[in-house]
């Protein structure tokens, strides 16, 4: 009989990223950005329904039939999973993603001093951007394990699932996961208002509703950090603005100018002998930035990240070379990658 926990158990002993187990395939793993097929029989629908439905219950998984989608965390070994189910061509489908338990070192992630930086914000907008799988929610976990062991704030994070659980250190560190904790992003974050916090944690900004909620709240003293899919410090910008209605973008510009701390867009690669690293780059929102952004000039906003350096700035492709010159990835790899990055084409 088909046990999930053993292919979760398979991806902690080889090192993978995510679980793939689809009806009528073969399960997958991903590992070290490639997705391996594992040498055993396409997945029957009716088997996989009968795994999941064990795993959530008879009734969770009646309820999970009904809407189609959801999300969950479970708890093997030393590591976290967050599964993704849901059907395709009526199919069910279940993905996991590996989250150790244990959040990691800055040394582990290869902070730079200007990331740890900005654990010592006191207020505003601090984004961390990338694709799926480039490490968002770690990086933003690593902040957060900083604050906790160095700050003594009121730390509220709002996530879809709960991913790394934190431990009350200097902090207090409440989590608040949706559907369980709290009806949305939104809904949990104009509360958190009324909860005397230092720092707040949005686990992904996904609606018009959110940003907004999230801009008031780095507008009026706190430091919000969030995610978005977006590939550059530019395009993060951009993403924000166009989620307001037309008449609404100038106050919007204005607001972002103003509360806006920090860009941090993230890339992953493989390491030359195994495993990931990570590229940034990274935008701080200075007076030059501040002024391109509430005259709407996005498009310059890259030319001041590269003669800025000296401020801590650093673009992609430039993050990718010190890689390269480090011996950290090869050099084909960074060339391929800059090349996708150049025409907007990134491929995983």
């Amino acid at each position: 009989m088909m046990e999930i926990e053993a292919y979760l158990k398979q991806a902690i002993e080889r090192k993978a990223s995510d679980v793939h187990l689809v009806s009528g395939a073969q399960p997958a793993l991903r590992i070290d950005t490639e997705l391996v097929k594992l040498d055993e029989p396409k997945i029957e629908s009716a088997e996989l329904e009968r795994a999941v439905g064990a795993l959530l219950g008879e009734q969770a998984f009646a309820a999970f039939v009904q809407t189609k989608d959801k999300d969950i965390s479970r708890q093997v070994l030393d590591f976290n999973f967050r599964i993704n189910l849901h059907y395709q061509r009526g199919q069910l489908v279940l993905n996991a993603r590996l989250i150790p338990f244990v959040v990691p070192t800055p040394e582990q992630v290869d902070f730079s001093e200007v990331l740890y930086n900005l654990t010592r914000l006191r207020d505003g907008l601090v984004l961390i951007t990338g694709p799926s799988g480039s490490g968002k929610s770690t990086t933003l976990a690593t902040m957060i394990d900083i604050m906790n062991h160095e700050r003594r704030s009121h730390i509220i994070t709002i996530e879809d699932p709960i991913e790394y659980v934190f431990t009350d250190a200097q902090s207090i560190v409440e989590q608040r996961e949706i559907g369980q904790d709290t009806v949305s992003f939104a809904v949990a974050l104009r509360s958190a208002l009324r909860q005397d916090p230092n720092v707040i944690m949005v686990g992904e900004m996904r609606d018009l509703e959110t940003i907004n909620a999230a801009l008031t709240a780095a507008e009026t003293g706190h430091l919000v950090l969030s995610t978005l899919h977006t590939m550059s410090a530019a395009d993060s910008i951009s993403r924000v603005i166009d989620a307001f209605p037309a008449h609404q973008q100038n106050q919007v510009l204005t607001q972002l100018s103003l509360s806006l701390r920090a860009v941090v867009a993230q890339q992953i690669f493989p390491r030359v002998n195994g495993g990931l690293c990570v590229a940034r780059e990274i935008l701080i929102n200075n007076q030059g930035v501040a002024n391109l952004i509430r005259r709407n000039q996005i498009s310059q906003i890259s030319n001041i990240i590269q003669t800025s350096v000296k401020q801590g700035m650093t673009t992609m492709n430039n993050a990718i070379d010190q890689l390269v010159a480090r011996n950290i990835i090869d050099f084909k790899t960074g060339e391929n990658r800059k090349m996708d990055l150049d025409t907007k084409n990134v491929y995983y």
